[in-house]
């Protein structure tokens, strides 16, 4: 029989992304109301003395598959690896974060497993002991709640920033575990030459806790200055709207929306940005939506817990300076 609560660790340069840690707590949560154990797979090169800070948010056992093929993720190594592990213990949830490698992955594993998948998930539950995934739908204007079938594991997604981390206990420690796994040089079709680093040491928008975001009200590249300048001030990345992106302001990493990057920081604050609705799919679970639109009827303030009807051009430095006292 199934048994046991599984996470895939996500780690880029060796450093483990936060996604990792929120998903392993609510591993724990899960676990608990389980009455099982939590069991982290972490791949990567030379990767091993990561393994204790699992342990501290939750993990009971770290698995660790330790490859110089694996220290950069693709896709048909990954597999090979978690989807061994998985035959050989049979857990009965296997959870990742919904970042871009995360659905990668998720996908890929769901379909050489045979089993079924939710994706993008915002919340995970225990009801008469099955395992129940709940996801936005209809671009966010609904919830649908998920069960699964007998086969296992049930694999499942959770949106960065939307589960909480707990406190991490320091007298906490995890069993690490060497995996045992082959990996066939002539089944890798993919390998990774070279990675070319974003020059702005920037927060990933899917990671960070306050997001700055301009649309086409801000009527051109140069004046995202200002929003540079909030953002700044308040420790936030900048994002983008579809259109602002589509017109060349700003580039494709910056863009927030179904067709870009989903997001839930604590702090969303949208700049002329009208609200259409594959942008309000992309950061309708932020814990605080701050609009600022000269457009009184402009859709973003229905979903905004604050609203500001002005000139972002006026707004904007007005509220950089007030901030800037503040602090």
């Amino acid at each position: 029989m199934a048994q046991g609560v599984w996470t895939i660790a996500e780690q880029r340069d060796g450093e483990l992304r936060k996604v990792t840690y929120e998903i392993v707590s609510e591993a724990r949560r899960l676990a608990d109301a389980l009455g099982q154990e939590v069991t982290v797979v972490l791949l990567g090169s030379n990767i091993k003395d990561k393994a204790a800070q699992l342990g501290q948010y939750g993990a009971d056992k770290v698995i660790v598959a330790d490859d110089s093929r694996l220290e950069t993720y693709t896709t048909d190594a990954y597999v090979s690896v978690i989807s061994q592990l998985v035959k050989a213990n049979d857990p009965a949830i296997l959870l990742m974060g919904a970042s871009v490698q995360g659905k990668d992955l998720a996908g890929r594993l769901s379909a050489c497993l045979g089993v079924g998948m939710a994706q993008d998930c915002t919340a995970f539950k225990i009801e008469d002991g099955n395992f129940v995934a709940i996801r936005p739908i209809y671009a966010g204007k609904a919830y649908a709640k998920l069960m699964f079938e007998n086969s296992t594991p049930r694999i499942a997604t959770a949106r960065p920033n939307v589960m909480s981390i707990s406190e991490p206990m320091a007298s906490k420690s995890a069993e690490v575990i060497d995996a045992t796994f082959t990996l066939d040089d002539s089944a890798l079709k993919t390998k990774v030459v070279e990675v070319i680093k974003d020059e702005g040491g920037k927060v990933d928008l899917t990671e960070a806790d306050k997001i700055v975001s301009g649309g086409r009200g801000m009527k051109g590249p140069e004046n995202y200055k200002i929003l540079e300048d909030l953002a700044d001030m308040i420790g936030a990345s900048v994002g983008a709207s579809r259109s602002a992106v589509d017109a060349g302001w700003r580039p494709h990493t910056d863009q927030v929306g179904q067709t870009g990057k989903v997001v839930s920081p604590t702090l969303y604050v949208a700049c002329g940005i009208s609200g259409a609705i594959q942008h309000l799919a992309g950061m309708s679970t932020s814990k605080v939506i701050v609009a600022i639109n000269k457009d009184e009827d402009a859709p973003i303030f229905q979903k905004a817990d604050y609203g500001v009807v002005g000139d972002l051009f006026d707004v904007v430095p007005a509220l950089t300076e007030e901030v800037k006292k503040y602090l």
